[in-house]
Formats: C-alpha cells, sequence, structure tokens
C-alpha cells in the first residue's frame, strides 16, 4: 500500500492519470563549472574553489510594429545576462593568481596596454549539473551549459573582517556572446534545450534547422 500510495505524489494530469510518481528535481548543490583558456595556467583550481555560479539568463529586445489601429509585438535580438562566479580565496594564493592573469590578459595594467582582440582573452565557461556521483562511481552530467566568448567585467577582491567566521571569496561578473544547453547522455547528446534543432514553418517554408 505504501508504494502505491507514493506512485500518486504528484499532480494529476488533463487525463485523470494520477499514477505517474514525481520527477526527480536537479539539485542546487551538485554541480561544477570549468574555465576553459582562463588566465595561464592549468583552471581546475577554481573548479575546487568555486562556492555559487549564476545559471544563463536570456532576454528578448522587443520589435513594435505599429499597424493602423493596433500594434504588432515581435522578438527581436536576444542578449545574454551576466553571470556571477564566486571564488574561495585559497591560503596558497592559488585562486588570486589565476584570476589576476586573467585580468592581465584582457588589459595590462604595469604597462597600460590592451590586448589586440577578442580571441586574446575571451575563454569558454561550462557549468555542469550532477547526479552526486563521485569516487569510484564517476558522476554523470545531467545538464551542461556551454557559454561561450566570455569575459571578466567586475572582480571584487571582498573584505577582511574580524567579526565573522567567512573564508575570504573573490567574486567574479562574467560576459558573454552565446550559450547552448545539453541533456542527456552524459551531457553530450542531441537533447538540448536552448540551441536544439528546432523547425520553424511559414506555410509550407522551413525557416529554421529541421
Amino acid at each position: 500500500m505504501a508504494l502505491t500510495s507514493l506512485n500518486r505524489i504528484s499532480v494529476p494530469t488533463s487525463n485523470g492519470n494520477s499514477g505517474t510518481a514525481l520527477l526527480m528535481p536537479k539539485l542546487k548543490y551538485r554541480f561544477r563549472v570549468l574555465l576553459l583558456g582562463f588566465g595561464v595556467e592549468a583552471s581546475t583550481e577554481l573548479t575546487k574553489q568555486v562556492s555559487d555560479v549564476t545559471r544563463p539568463t536570456v532576454t528578448f529586445e522587443e520589435m513594435t510594429i505599429e499597424i493602423y489601429n493596433s500594434k504588432v509585438k515581435l522578438a527581436g535580438k536576444p542578449s545574454w545576462g551576466d553571470f556571477t562566479l564566486n571564488l574561495r580565496d585559497d591560503a596558497n594564493g592559488q585562486v588570486q593568481k589565476i584570476v589576476g592573469q586573467q585580468i592581465q590578459k584582457q588589459y595590462d595594467f604595469m604597462e597600460q596596454a590592451s590586448a589586440r582582440s577578442g580571441i586574446d582573452y575571451k575563454f569558454q565557461m561550462n557549468i555542469e549539473m550532477l547526479d552526486g556521483g563521485n569516487g569510484t562511481l564517476e558522476p554523470n552530467i545531467l545538464e551542461k551549459w556551454e557559454i561561450y566568448g566570455c569575459f571578466v567585467s567586475e572582480v571584487n577582491y571582498g573584505e577582511a573582517n574580524y567579526g565573522t567566521n567567512e573564508p575570504m571569496s573573490i567574486a567574479l561578473t562574467i560576459k558573454c556572446d552565446n550559450a547552448v544547453q545539453f541533456a542527456g547522455a552524459n551531457g553530450t547528446g542531441p537533447e538540448r534545450g536552448i540551441g536544439a534543432l528546432v523547425g520553424r514553418t511559414i506555410g509550407e517554408s522551413v525557416t529554421g534547422r529541421g
């Protein structure tokens, strides 16, 4: 009776099917962040010191077409919002060194010289939601965001405070050009959200990727 009852802990659908159990949600604390091309040295140390990160946000500009007695609203160009990546600042200074290397790639503060082009300093950031595996049980990737054309727009080295027991932290604000979302097959399969092969049609003409 208990198992049968648990199978009904869900929201009944329109067809009256209440025998489907609730889906397991992704958990906020099961994740990792990979920074590819960040700084000069291997940035896996930053993956170990991540405290929290925001997932992508996308906003479409609004386009309004004035027509006789009415208005038509269309979706304009999309724009990706900023990301916040918070890092614990380690006692050996590895985190602040790697962050400093990335900032120096973007702008040489000693020589007051800028990078020649975006490819000289932009990096890729991957945010992967995991299933909780560890050790000999390799974690499976439930969802992966590949975020392209990233650069650091703000670095906040935080404060020192006698009245707290918290670790020192470094907060990064990151801007990007584009992002693609993967799911299934350990984060490498064709099942996608953003970036999926979705066909759009006008009459019988296909305008999207089918």
